[in-house]
């Protein structure tokens, strides 16, 4: 069976993208399919639609035909499936993605070909796709065409250094799915973990959760230590400093689409109570906290409030899931005089989930009575100076992230000037 394509990234986003110039890089013929009218416009100019470092350089050397024609994947050998399982709202795994692009590939899938699932997935995922896309099809999995499950691992902004180092996870639930997964991504890296599929959903899902739970203890201890009006950095100093075995990361919102959800995916098979479920409500609860927290110190209620950091992690462009949009919800709740944001990976001018618009930093800054600092960017590190002179000595701070070095949470300009 001949193909005019290796390879064709259904989902060309912060996952598919990268991966895609990967195989480009090695010489592959790779294209991309994908339904979101944006990316494809940003790719038909040879823009990137988000930041990744690396990735416009190789796509100005490469280039990558995306367009949204599942029809051509009859030509590809290789069908990489990115698209990720949401969480609903009632702690259920929600598979309308995944059957989406089943539904859109099962008329057009050829003998021969391999398809694996790219994203994070919940247990057994796999094994449904499996099951579905025979119905859909009527070809036999592990003879007729293969499937296999190879999670993605990688952290954004490293995407292109990882996919090329960190060893693959394959999951296949048969010997010829195992063997054409290694034989492509045997490309990328020479280290490769062959594994059931279960075992390999599980892994990736154990990788995510347990940073979950990690960044979840530092931020227990932020509110416990807040409430018997101790100082968390003072702590953080006293019980990591020369100490070999490092107990406490710094704690700040635990956000964004690679942490925030993956809990459910295995919370969703437990009746009870337990440390998954206790670790979200948790790392949830730091909007809220840092809210009630400053209202014993100054009253929010016609006061003037400042936003520095709007997506989920530092120096990311990607507000998925973010927790700032929840922080201004509780901060709106107050009925302050005015709510300013300022996200500086994020364009001037761009309209925000929460009705407003994204501002400077000088902007927000004006007259602020408060700044909550949600994102420890670097434009804030090295901006600090700045952020202190344009706000008033009386202008109080929410710093999670020890942003302004004063070693508090919260703590009066003034203090630090």
């Amino acid at each position: 069976m001949t193909f005019k394509i290796d390879v064709t990234v259904i989902g060309t986003g912060r996952v598919g993208l990268p991966l895609a110039l990967c195989f480009l890089n090695l010489g592959l013929r790779v294209n991309g399919i994908d339904i979101d009218e944006r990316l494809i416009r940003f790719l038909k100019k040879g823009r990137m639609p988000f930041a990744e470092p690396g990735c416009q350089e190789m796509l100005d050397r490469y280039g990558l035909s995306v367009d949204n024609d599942f029809s051509k994947i009859r030509d590809s050998e290789y069908l990489i499936i990115t698209v990720g399982t949401p969480l609903r709202q009632h702690v259920e795994v929600d598979m309308d993605h995944i059957r989406d692009v089943m539904d859109r590939i099962a008329p057009y899938v050829r003998k021969g070909q391999t398809i694996i699932l790219r994203s994070t997935v919940a247990p057994r995922a796999t094994e449904y796709v499996k099951r579905y896309l025979a119905s859909r099809t009527g070809w036999k999995i592990g003879k007729e065409i293969c499937l296999a499950y190879c999670p993605e691992r990688i952290a954004e902004g490293k995407a292109l250094d990882e996919i090329t180092t960190l060893p693959q996870i394959i999951g296949a639930a048969d010997p010829e799915s195992a063997k054409k997964a290694k034989e492509l991504f045997g490309k990328l890296t020479d280290k490769v973990f062959l594994t059931d599929t279960v075992s390999a959903e599980l892994a990736k899902l154990f990788s995510n959760i347990s940073r979950y739970v990690y960044f979840a203890v530092s931020n227990h201890f932020m509110m416990l230590a807040d409430q018997f009006d101790a100082n968390i950095y003072e702590i953080l100093e006293m019980t990591n400093t020369h100490y070999p075995r490092q107990i406490l990361s710094s704690p700040g919102f635990t956000a964004g689409t690679c942490l925030r959800k993956d809990f459910g995916m295995i919370n969703e098979h437990i009746p009870f109570m337990d440390l998954l479920l206790s670790s979200w409500k948790i790392n949830e609860f730091v909007p809220q906290f840092l809210v009630s927290h400053i209202l014993k110190r100054t009253p929010i209620h016609k006061r003037n409030i400042a936003v520095l950091g709007y997506t989920f992690k530092k120096d990311s462009d990607d507000s998925r899931d973010s927790l700032s949009p929840k922080l201004i919800r509780y901060i709106q709740r107050e009925v302050p005089r005015r709510i300013r944001v300022c996200e500086p990976n994020l364009e001037t001018g761009m309209k925000l989930e929460n009705g407003m618009e994204n501002e400077t930093v000088e902007a927000v800054l004006t007259d602020a009575d408060i700044v909550f600092i949600t994102v420890n960017h670097s434009a804030f590190e090295d901006g600090i100076s700045l952020i202190r002179d344009c706000c008033k000595k009386e202008t109080w701070f929410a710093d999670v992230w020890n942003m302004g070095g004063a070693g508090k949470l919260f703590y009066q300009n003034r203090e630090v000037l």
